[in-house]
């Protein structure tokens, strides 16, 4: 059952230009952004009109932010992201699986390894470009997005094509809003989280969609299980008999 649609790609061929040039757009905006915010330890004029509003507006409600800003926590995103890969699992969608399980670890990795060293922007202290917070639950929101591309079965799900997707983008809104008022992160750090989150669900998609990925992903499904080596070794009866 796991194998069973692994030779379905993620994406439908006509949607694959349009994940590289995501990708693109994703890359060169966390990269021009971080260029111009390199090293900085304040928020400039734009972040600052955006941010103070978001502060005064929710600033004085901390405990409610932090419920807000919870499912982008580390545990909130590992708990969503296995019930993710279940279903795939359950609906034999390996391919979605490995997009599903890798997906976060993949997108908060360059936050925390690579972009947030490099452009070294701080924020009462800490390193917060971009926000590793928002970057989980839009990785989560556009790997839910890539999966429901397929037109789904039954034709009346087809709402969960919409509804689903756009939900966990509200969600993705919702902790963006509250890193922003807990003093977390400025607005530009989250708008580059989802910018990375996005990005990097769309490259690994794309790479999962290699034929040479998708031939490694059919081999579940094509190797026999022990039981039925088993079985083809058994002689059926009556055949020595016969002999």
């Amino acid at each position: 059952m796991i194998g069973g649609n692994s030779a379905q790609p993620l994406l439908p061929p006509s949607a694959r230009p349009w994940a590289g040039a995501l990708l693109a757009c994703c890359a060169v905006l966390v990269a021009v952004l971080g260029v111009l915010f390199a090293h900085q330890s304040s928020a400039d004029g734009f972040d600052h009109a955006i941010d103070s509003r978001v502060i005064a507006w929710l600033g004085g409600h901390r405990g409610l932010l932090l419920w807000l800003a919870a499912p982008g926590s580390l545990i909130p995103a590992v708990v969503l992201s296995a019930v993710i890969v279940g279903a795939c699992l359950l609906t034999g969608r390996l391919n979605g699986a490995v997009l599903a399980a890798t997906a976060v670890p993949v997108a908060v990795g360059l936050d925390e390894v690579l972009l947030k060293p490099v452009v070294d922007r701080t924020y009462w202290g800490n390193v917060v470009y971009p926000s590793g917070h928002t970057t989980a639950v839009f990785a989560l929101a556009a790997t839910v997005t890539v999966l429901l591309l397929p037109p789904p079965r039954p034709a009346k799900a087809a709402a969960l094509r919409v509804l689903l997707p756009a939900a966990a983008c509200v969600l993705g809104v919702i902790v963006a809003i509250a890193v922003i008022g807990l003093q977390w992160h400025y607005f530009t750090d989250t708008v580059a989280g989802a910018a990375v989150a996005v990005g990097t669900v769309c490259g690994l998609a794309l790479l999962l969609d290699l034929p040479a990925a998708r031939r490694w992903l059919a081999r579940p499904r094509r190797q026999p299980s022990a039981a039925q080596e088993r079985q083809s070794h058994t002689p059926r009866a009556g055949t020595g008999a016969a002999a």
